[in-house]
């Protein structure tokens, strides 16, 4: 703390803090309008002017900070003076009917409190653009704070605004383009949400907000902290709240792609299918069908005929109470989610290797690593708040090196871009840390103390030396020994990966070669490193950890230790079989022996890979549950019945994102319609097979303390304290203040992890005269998995349909335009897409998104499989292309 007098009066204000935030904090706020917490202290608008004691001028506080003995002055005639003045000159070009009409925007206030009035003088240049589907432009209101200027540099890092020209031709446009589009805008809103005038305005919130209410972001894994306004019962609009997740920041989806909650096609009532046909039915009806037909099939099949799946979009509670539902009431173990196909690689890996299959550090680790190296993920798009911020450290000086076939945008950033050949994972990781140990570039302490099996791994990886296997990965064997200097160097570098780590023959492999990098490099147990699996889904690292796995209980327990322990808790002994993971049960329903499924928050036939296989399989079950918003894919074509479920804005719960932590979710709305939330309709159903005890909680926050305990590591992360601090699990109790960085002192397995030595085993999905090309699939910006929630929303004028992307080298050998539809062929099936001709794919290769259900995708991809948890191999295809 420091003392400071203001005004004649002392204060303790923080030490270091700027002036203008040590003034507020004592009650004599000064005003401003270029000043945003978010940005660096700009100092234009001379607002925010103080008098110092010893200074000769007036201050700008925001750009000043706390010296111990300062005096200060705050409000005098003079600077009042100085600060009409100011204002006056702002408001010279100024609308006065935008003042008037709109009084609660900030410039506006000040208007009205120095008692300055807005002089309409025209402009010589203003920018003008109204082809944004959701950022409107209103340049006459402009005041030349640069804050969107700043805010798009500093915060998300797109350099969309410039200050172009001088004098009374300075005006704000986009620099590298006609329009906002063209100008590389990504939609994220962070100008708008800066803009203190309307300058730049959300043309989608039309009603005045009659609550505001704090949530967590139902889309990618990152966990953004967001609120929400409502009025009339519906969401209008959402804006980013000060949060260590995201620190202020949205994207597209979180901030904008909220207009599906009040879709018109949005189910409110169940519904059985009755002779080919939907019809409605109340609650009575539609459960106790249900609870027939499931007494029925146990009773003929038994309980492992019947399977049943969690959701990422669900919250942890309601996770919780699905794998309990399957154990305690139906007596399965047959229970997943979605993980299954995207992470559980991760998880496995993880675990397995450390004892924690999760992420080893947190999000705030980004500001301090001395490098990034990036597998398998484009965070930029699927995780566009920690790719900005990862952007942003790149900016600063940390160095970079980027692991995918595509050119993506931080491989434009990148010291080092690997653009290996798909598939070739495991034999690169396996070269560069060959690298590491032939240079030298050893934590040799960390090593001696934490890790097991050295002398072994080094005689296995010295045959994958760079220049052994750089020809059969795509790579340079330069570029490789290039990377895994900057890894080794930076002090401190931290991994992250993604799907295209893990969709893979050897997902789970792959992802223990990067383990081996970090245990030889000492990049686990610290500050700004670690291994970081970056989740795609918004809970579905909460979903898994909740116990929607076959072989573990509730915080990725093992049944086998955790059991006796859950057995007295419910009161009930578990089942005994071993359980079935998702495409075990989609085996299962092909060979007749599972019979009845419940999915929901999850379409699951048009998001498997292999279409064929899948529709083979569900057109085989005898009942098929579907819980959702919409009916979705799975439920068009084999639903039995459909149980219409509230949204996340509709519900409380928590959500666990990518870097451990618990976060809240509170309802904004009311659910439409007879819709209700998941945990309602499980205990409703659990009731009525005769499982009522158990399943009798009056709240998720009931459901989630059942939750704490029985999860050790879980046990202090109350709702109570999630609702005012940012918690990291493990959490053990309500004391402990969560642990952001794991395996300080020693793994959950022992004070040592071992090497693992993974020899190359390649797909069988391989090119050949026939299907010469190589398809990898993944998501887009604009779009979120099936499509079910942004495909109803404005983001379709942004993005309006999935896309086959093809180097310009390919489609000129195939005679094929940029827009034209193409047919694409593979072993598995055929699907039909708009070619888009780009130099960020590698001649020979391809990428598609899969966010459209009318294009269906997953119609070409294959029925490879993780070898170790069985996770689809959606990121190798081969096919052929011809025009469609």
């Amino acid at each position: 703390m420091a003392r400071i007098t203001i005004n004649g009066t002392p204060h303790d204000v923080d030490a270091g803090a700027l002036l203008l935030d040590a003034l507020a904090q004592a009650g004599a706020a000064v005003p401003h309008a270029c000043h945003d917490p978010r940005l660096a202290p700009g100092g234009a608008c001379r607002l925010c002017v103080v008098e110092v004691e010893g200074q000769g001028r007036p201050v700008a506080s925001c750009a000043a900070t706390v010296e111990e003995g300062m005096q200060v002055r705050t409000h005098t005639p003079a600077l009042e003076a100085l600060r009409r003045t100011n204002l006056a000159l702002m408001a010279a070009h100024y609308p006065s009917q935008a003042a008037a009409s709109e009084p609660s925007r900030p410039f506006h206030q000040l208007l009205a409190h120095y008692g300055v009035q807005a002089q309409d003088e025209p402009r010589h240049h203003q920018f003008r653009d109204d082809s944004h589907p959701y950022i409107g432009v209103a340049m006459d209101r402009c005041i030349h704070c640069a804050r969107c200027v700043r805010i798009c540099e500093e915060v998300q890092g797109q350099f969309v605004w410039e200050t172009l020209q001088r004098g009374e031709h300075t005006h704000v446009a986009p620099g590298k383009g006609a329009t906002l589009l063209e100008g590389g805008c990504v939609s994220c809103g962070a100008c708008v949400d800066t803009c203190p005038t309307g300058a730049l305005f959300d043309k989608r919130s039309p009603a005045v907000p009659e609550t505001w209410t704090r949530t967590t972001c139902v889309y990618c894994g990152v966990g953004c902290q967001m609120d929400v306004a409502s009025a009339g019962g519906k969401v209008v609009a959402v804006r980013p709240a000060d949060h260590p997740t995201n620190r202020g920041h949205l994207c597209v989806k979180g901030r904008y792609a909220y207009e599906f909650n009040h879709a018109p096609d949005r189910v409110t009532t169940p519904m059985i299918r009755r002779d080919g046909a939907w019809r409605e039915a109340s609650w009575d009806e539609a459960l106790d069908f249900i609870a027939d037909r499931l007494r029925a099939i146990i009773a003929e099949s038994g309980p492992d005929a019947v399977g049943v799946l969690g959701s990422a979009r669900a919250s942890n509670e309601e996770n919780y109470l699905a794998q309990k539902f399957a154990r305690v009431v139906l007596g399965t173990n047959n229970v997943d989610c979605c993980a299954r196909v995207c992470h559980t690689p991760s998880a496995k890996a993880l675990k397995a290797m450390l004892g924690t299959g999760a992420a080893a550090n947190c999000f705030d680790d980004i500001e301090i690593a001395g490098a990034f190296l990036l597998c398998g993920v484009n965070p930029t798009e699927n995780h566009p708040v920690v790719g900005a911020r990862i952007r942003q450290a790149v900016l600063r000086g940390a160095r970079l090196v980027v692991v995918d076939p595509r050119r993506t945008e931080l491989a434009e950033l990148a010291d080092v871009h690997l653009a290996l050949r798909p598939g070739t994972n495991v034999p690169l990781f396996n070269a560069m840390a060959a690298v590491l140990i032939e240079e030298g570039l050893l934590d040799q302490a960390f090593l001696a103390e934490r890790v097991t099996g050295f002398d072994d791994f080094a005689a296995f990886v010295a045959a994958y030396a760079p220049e052994r296997v750089a020809g059969d990965c795509g790579v340079s064997a330069a570029d490789i020994r290039a990377a895994a200097r900057i890894y080794a160097g930076a002090g401190a570098a931290m991994c992250f990966h993604g799907l295209g780590m893990t969709e893979h023959l050897q997902g789970t492999e792959g992802v223990m070669t990067l383990i081996n990098l970090a245990l030889l490099t000492g990049n686990l147990g610290k500050p700004g490193a670690g291994i970081n699996p970056l989740r795609g889904q918004n809970n579905v690292q909460g979903s898994a950890q909740m116990g929607c796995d076959p072989a573990t209980l509730t915080g990725s327990q093992l049944i086998k230790d955790a059991g006796p322990r859950f057995e007295a808790a419910w009161g009930c002994r578990l089942p005994a079989t071993h359980g079935l993971d998702l495409l075990q049960m989609m085996d299962a329903a092909r060979a007749g022996r599972l019979k009845a499924l419940w999915a929901f928050g999850y379409d699951i036939y048009l998001s498997l890979a292999n279409e064929a296989a899948t529709r083979d399989a569900l057109a085989g079950l005898d009942l098929v549950i579907v819980q959702d918003l919409f009916l979705n894919e799975t439920a068009r074509a084999f639903g039995t019945v459909f149980l219409p479920a509230a949204s996340f804005f509709e519900k409380d719960g928590t959500f666990m994102n990518s870097d451990r932590r618990v976060q809240r979710i509170r309802g904004a709305v009311p659910p439409p319609g007879q819709a209700q939330p998941d945990w309602w309709i499980i205990q409703a159903l659990a009731g009525r097979l005769g499982h009522a005890q158990g399943f009798a909680f009056d709240s998720p926050r009931a459901v989630w303390d059942e939750v704490r305990a029985l999860w050790p590591d879980g046990a202090g992360l109350s709702y109570e304290r999630i609702a005012r601090e940012s918690l990291h699990w493990p959490c053990p109790d309500e004391d402990h203040p969560g642990t952001p960085v794991l395996h300080q002192s020693r793994f959950p397995i022992g004070q040592t992890a071992a090497l693992a030595p993974i020899g190359f085993v390649p797909t069988p999905e391989t090119t050949d005269e026939t299907y010469p090309l190589l398809l990898t699939t993944g998501r887009t910006l604009y779009h979120f998995n099936a499509g079910t929630m942004t495909g109803r929303t404005p983001n379709t004028a942004l993005r309006p349909t999935d896309t086959l992307d093809m180097a310009p080298a390919d489609a000129a050998q195939l005679g094929l335009a940029d827009g034209e539809p193409v047919r694409v062929h593979s072993r598995h099936g055929t699907a039909t897409l708009p070619l888009h001709v780009t130099a960020q794919v590698q001649p020979g290769q391809l990428f598609a998104t899969f966010h459209c259900p009318e294009l269906f995708v997953n119609r070409l991809t294959s029925t490879v499989r993780d070898r170790q948890v069985r996770a689809p191999e959606y990121k190798v295809t081969a096919v052929r292309v011809e025009r469609g």
